[in-house]
């Protein structure tokens, strides 16, 4: 079992930055496309970014385009999501997700793809 466990949320002000880390641990031989969601109290959780096994294809939503880099470092089990500009709006609780994939090209964005997740990180933006 792999266990997944998020770092790097604080409270930050807008236009600040902040990188999130996600370290996996456990059986970790399998490829695992990662992805990164969040959940703003009151609202459904949401895509954020996504990265491959190979971290060759990542995707992102529209609203973190340009700000937000999902990156990977495969030697440390760990992906990583710096954050750039950050708004007010992306206030959320941050979750790391984990999905293996055969592909190491595959990158998903849907949560019901994922079947592993972390604990989550909490990121508050002040305007």
């Amino acid at each position: 079992q792999v266990q997944l466990l998020e770092s790097g949320g604080g409270l930050v002000q807008a236009g600040g930055y902040l990188r999130l880390s996600c370290a996996a641990s456990g059986r970790t031989g399998s490829n695992y496309c990662m992805g990164w969601f969040r959940q703003a109290p009151g609202k459904e959780r949401e895509f954020v970014a996504a990265i491959s096994w190979s971290g060759g294809n990542t995707y992102y939503t529209d609203s973190v385009k340009g700000r937000f880099t999902i990156s990977r470092d495969n030697s440390k089990n760990t992906v990583y999501l710096q954050m750039n500009s950050l708004k007010p709006e992306d206030t959320a609780v941050y979750y790391c997700a984990a999905k293996t994939t055969a592909n190491g090209s595959s990158v998903y964005n849907t949560a019901a793809a994922f079947t592993l997740w972390g604990q989550g990180t909490q990121v508050t933006v002040s305007s």
